[in-house]
């Protein structure tokens, strides 16, 4: 019977930590750089299990779309944030830790409107 209830007890562990398996880290993004974009909102996505900036960077010859990825959508809600914080068009700064891999996305540390005042106060 101990034998049964300790196989039990295991594979009842072994369930409970799939969902840390799934969820991905954020190593794919160097957290001892951070980067700051200027730009404006393309679009803001509410999303489970990450909400994203996308953002549009003037660049030459044409804008660079960079996609910012956040906390979960209770966590912002929980620090502040709203679906309708931010919406597309309005001018942003973004301070992010940038990708390892060079590409255009980031982690989101904090974000200021064009005028210079948090967008959340944290």
């Amino acid at each position: 019977m101990d034998k049964k209830l300790s196989m039990i007890a295991i594979a009842g562990a072994l369930l409970m930590a799939l969902p840390a398996w799934a969820h991905h880290s954020a190593a794919i993004f160097d957290d001892q750089k951070s980067t700051m974009l200027s730009g404006t909102v393309k679009s803001f996505q509410w999303t489970n299990p990450h909400c994203w900036i996308q953002v549009l960077v003037p660049g030459e010859p044409d804008a660079v779309e960079w996609s910012v990825e956040m906390g979960s959508p209770s966590q912002l809600y929980n620090i502040g944030w709203k679906p309708k914080t931010i919406r597309p068009g309005d001018k942003i700064i973004l301070q992010i830790h940038p990708s390892r891999d060079g590409k255009n996305a980031g982690l989101f540390i904090s974000a200021t409107s064009a005028d210079g005042k948090p967008v959340v106060m944290p």
